[in-house]
């Protein structure tokens, strides 16, 4: 049994071992990545993790694994498979020559993990990220306080559609989940879902006032990820949403995409081109998408 309190220090985090816990400290040095000194620091209960492993890592290094359970951490249930190995806030990257000391690490914390029945947890074991939270998005600026998600539109990027609607206010008990999608990935947004529309929510992010889009320097992981976990943990503390598995990072319901307005077009274009000049997108890509937003003209 290791003993409370024993530290193993990798690149960009140390894991402290507790009693109940493994307690993840994160480094905020320039090379760390920004999602990890966003994080600061986790707790993560032993009822959390569903397996340990240890690997072999890239350029003479090993990694310490904590697999977490499905369904125990929002930041991951947001994330829902997206992030970059390199910002896995789980992974602990060590120099090889510690491999005989992480081995025996993971296996002391294997013997404290309770054992797993394959069925996600009724509620969030890991604590999210701290509200209030805010971040700049392509289209306007989103805030939340803990209780209510605020949309503020900006001019250089909104659509008309979002314009119209006019800025938006939801309190987390209107809400059922969220669905993330990383900047990382073409085309990143953060959607609200919510239990009751009049209508479906339209199919484009960019045409709902219930989601941002994210762009070029807008929306970052670091930024949007952990403000979409609190609003996620905070609206599954509200109470059970109306899908089947009680969790909230569920697929949004889409409707046929409309027409958009040509003005709407441009912008998005205009977008692409910076993404394109900035060498984000390849002459071969920035084609396609250019073709693709065309056609709906």
């Amino acid at each position: 049994m290791s003993r409370m309190g024993d530290v193993l220090a990798g690149f960009h985090a140390a894991w402290e071992f507790e009693s109940d816990s493994v307690l993840i400290r994160f480094e905020r040095g320039i090379r760390t990545p920004k999602l990890f000194q966003a994080l600061g620091e986790r707790r993560i209960p032993h009822e959390a993790i569903s397996a340990v492993t240890l690997s072999s890592g890239k350029r003479g290094t090993v990694v310490l694994h904590a697999v977490p359970r499905p369904g125990a951490d929002p930041l991951m249930e947001a994330a829902a498979g997206q992030l970059k190995e390199n910002c896995d806030p789980y992974r602990l990257v060590l120099p090889a020559e510690r491999e005989t000391l992480a081995e025996y690490y993971a296996d002391e914390l294997r013997a404290q993990l309770p054992p797993d029945d394959g069925e996600s947890p009724d509620r969030f074991l890991v604590a999210p990220p701290e509200a209030p939270l805010q971040f700049k998005a392509y289209d306007g600026k989103a805030s939340f306080d803990g209780k209510l998600v605020s949309f503020r539109w900006f001019w250089t990027g909104a659509s008309s559609a979002k314009w119209k609607a006019g800025d938006q206010s939801f309190p987390v008990t209107d809400l059922s989940g969220i669905e993330w999608r990383s900047p990382e990935v073409f085309e990143g947004h953060l959607r609200l879902l919510r239990r009751e529309t009049p209508v479906a929510q339209p199919a484009q992010a960019d045409q709902d006032p219930a989601a941002v889009v994210f762009g070029l320097g807008y929306g970052p992981v670091h930024e949007s990820l952990p403000f979409a976990a609190s609003v996620l943990a905070a609206v599954r503390a509200s109470g059970p949403a109306p899908n089947s598995d009680g969790l909230g990072a569920v697929a949004a319901a889409v409707t046929p995409a409309v027409r958009r307005d040509p003005a709407d077009i441009a912008e998005r274009i205009r977008h692409l081109g910076e993404l394109h000049r900035a060498g984000l997108l390849t002459d071969d890509e920035f084609t396609v998408k250019k073709t693709e937003l065309l056609a709906e003209l």
